[in-house]
C-alpha cells in the first residue's frame, strides 16, 4: 500500500464557528483571522494505491458553484483536485474508488463536475462510496445542515449508477478499515489504514486540524458536540497508545501528526508531512 495527500486549495471559514466555545484570544494565536473573522483552511484529500485499486478519499469543494457561492468562502491557492492528481502521476480515469467521509460540500464538491448544462461524476471509472444512513441523512437534511448538503453534489452520483453504500457492498480493500462517528454528522466514515507496522487515521471533520486535538475544541458545525468529545477522547487515546499518524483534512499548515498522552491530556508529539512521518 502507498498513500499520499492530494491538495485541492484553501478556503476560509469563520474562526468562531470552527472553534466553538473556545475564546478567540486562545485560538487566534495559531489560526489568525482576517478582518471578517475568517481563518484559512486546507481541503486535503488522500490517495491510496493498493492491489490494483486507486482510492481517493474526499474531493474538496470542486469548481462548479457560482461566483456568489464561492465568494462566501474566499477560495485561494493554486492547487486543484485534477491538477494534484495529475502531478501525482495519475489521470482521472485511473481512480477506481472515491471514498466520501461525508457529504458536506467541502468534502464532496469535487466528486461531480459540470459539462455544459450537464452534471456528471468527475471520475468516470470510479465507484463512489458513502454510508447508507448518511446518504439518507444528507438527502433529507435537518435545518442545521441543510446549507452544507447540496443536491448537485450528490444526486448525479446516484443517477450515474456509480454510487455504492458501505454495508450493502463490502469495500474490500486490504489494510483499509472504516471508523464511523456521529458527532459531526450522522455516520461520518474515517479511513483507518494499516501500512506495515504503522496505523494512519484520516480525521476528516472529527479532528479537522492539529488545533482541534484538545477535547473542548469542537466545531459549532457539529450536530452532537458532546458526542464529538467522546469520540475524540476514545480515538486519541488509541492513537497515543499505538503511535498512530493522524492526517488533518483542514489544517492549512500541519499535514499530519502523532500524539502522546500527558498529565494534561493528549498532546501533539510530532508534526510534519505525511511522507516524513511514515519513514
Amino acid at each position: 500500500m502507498t498513500v499520499q495527500t492530494i491538495d485541492t486549495g484553501f478556503f476560509k471559514l469563520d474562526g468562531g464557528a470552527m472553534f466553538g466555545v473556545v475564546p478567540k484570544p486562545i485560538w487566534q494565536k495559531n489560526f489568525p483571522a482576517d478582518d471578517q473573522n475568517r481563518c484559512n483552511w486546507a481541503m486535503r484529500c488522500l490517495l491510496i494505491e493498493v492491489d490494483g485499486r486507486l482510492v481517493l478519499v474526499d474531493t474538496g469543494i470542486g469548481n462548479k458553484q457560482d461566483e456568489k457561492f464561492f465568494g462566501h468562502y474566499a477560495l485561494n491557492g493554486d492547487a486543484t483536485l485534477e491538477n494534484s492528481i495529475r502531478r501525482a502521476g495519475y489521470a482521472l480515469n485511473d481512480i477506481t474508488d472515491v471514498l466520501l467521509t461525508h457529504l458536506h460540500f467541502d468534502h464532496v464538491g469535487g466528486a461531480v463536475e459540470r459539462a455544459g448544462d450537464m452534471l456528471r461524476p468527475t471520475f468516470p471509472q470510479a465507484t463512489y462510496w458513502t454510508h447508507s444512513d448518511h446518504w439518507a441523512w444528507a438527502t433529507n437534511p435537518n435545518p442545521r445542515e441543510k446549507a452544507s448538503f447540496l443536491r448537485e453534489n450528490m444526486m448525479p452520483l446516484q443517477e450515474s449508477g456509480q454510487l455504492q453504500f458501505f454495508g450493502d457492498t463490502y469495500l474490500a480493500i486490504p489494510g483499509l478499515d472504516l471508523v464511523y462517528v456521529d458527532g459531526h454528522t450522522e455516520k461520518m466514515a474515517l479511513p483507518k489504514l494499516t501500512i506495515g507496522d504503522r496505523t494512519l487515521l484520516y480525521c476528516a471533520d472529527l479532528i479537522p486540524s492539529a488545533g482541534h486535538v484538545p477535547l473542548p475544541y469542537v466545531m459549532s458545525y457539529d450536530v452532537r458536540p458532546l458526542l464529538t468529545m467522546t469520540e475524540k477522547e476514545r480515538l486519541l487515546a488509541e492513537a497515543a497508545a499505538g503511535n498512530w499518524i493522524l492526517v488533518f483534512e483542514h489544517d492549512a499548515t500541519t499535514e499530519a501528526a502523532t500524539v502522546e498522552q500527558t498529565e494534561k491530556g493528549v498532546k501533539i508529539r510530532q508534526r510534519g508531512a505525511l511522507a516524513d512521518l511514515l519513514t
